[in-house]
């Protein structure tokens, strides 16, 4: 029986290595990577379909109004957003689906699907991520200070996420986070078209045939 597909979304703070600890999982385990629509334009080598699903701003617009989104936002003049239906086809052929998404992103796809998992990926220490932050050699002090001002506000949400991912060794919280989502599928409300089946092959023996 085809078992269907987790989607997983993962948020955490800017240097935790979140983005890494996707691209390995999709490497390793085939994990498959929500494609976000957009109104911007391609940049050279992007296709559609593949980076971003390009659309105009009346396309965006009417998906908005026909609720085929999982989550939207607008930034700089351009809508941003998960469409649902490729989503949904992915987790229908049993496939395991990321989308790693901001805080409040992740909050409004799990209004509207209760049963997604979510992790939250960190570092093992703050003092941890500040150095992460300053190895990346790419921000001067005053940005690092603002994204650590901002996970600060950020750790609030942990609550309300599934699971906390710890990425100190980056192979172990690979294997970590694919166990996780694995085991969620044998969940016993995410099984129970398997349950109602057996019960009612097990009524045979009940009645005595």
């Amino acid at each position: 029986m085809n078992k269907k597909g987790i989607l997983t979304i993962i948020s955490g703070f800017s240097g935790a290595g979140k983005g890494t600890l996707v691209k390995e999982l999709v490497k390793k385990y085939d994990y498959k990577l929500s494609i976000s629509a957009t109104t911007r334009s391609p940049r050279q080598g992007e296709e559609h379909g593949r980076e971003y699903f390009f659309l105009t701003r009346d396309e965006f617009e009417s998906m908005i109004e026909d609720n085929q989104l999982l989550e939207w936002a607008e930034y700089v003049g351009n809508y941003y957003g998960t469409p649902k239906a490729y989503v949904e086809e992915q987790l229908e052929l049993g496939s395991h689906v990321i989308l790693e998404i901001e805080i409040q992103g992740a909050l409004k796809v799990k209004e509207q699907c209760p049963d997604a998992l979510l992790l939250f990926v960190t570092p093992p220490s703050a003092q941890v991520l500040k150095e992460r932050l300053i190895g990346r050699g790419t921000e001067n002090m005053d940005t690092i200070n603002k994204r650590l001002s901002r996970a600060c506000e950020e750790a609030l949400y942990m609550p309300d996420y599934d699971y906390i991912i710890v990425n100190d060794e980056l192979s172990e919280c690979v294997e970590e986070t694919n166990a996780i989502i694995e085991n969620e599928r044998n969940r016993t409300e995410r099984r129970q078209d398997f349950i109602q089946l057996i019960t009612e092959e097990l009524k045979v023996f009940q009645e005595g045939e």
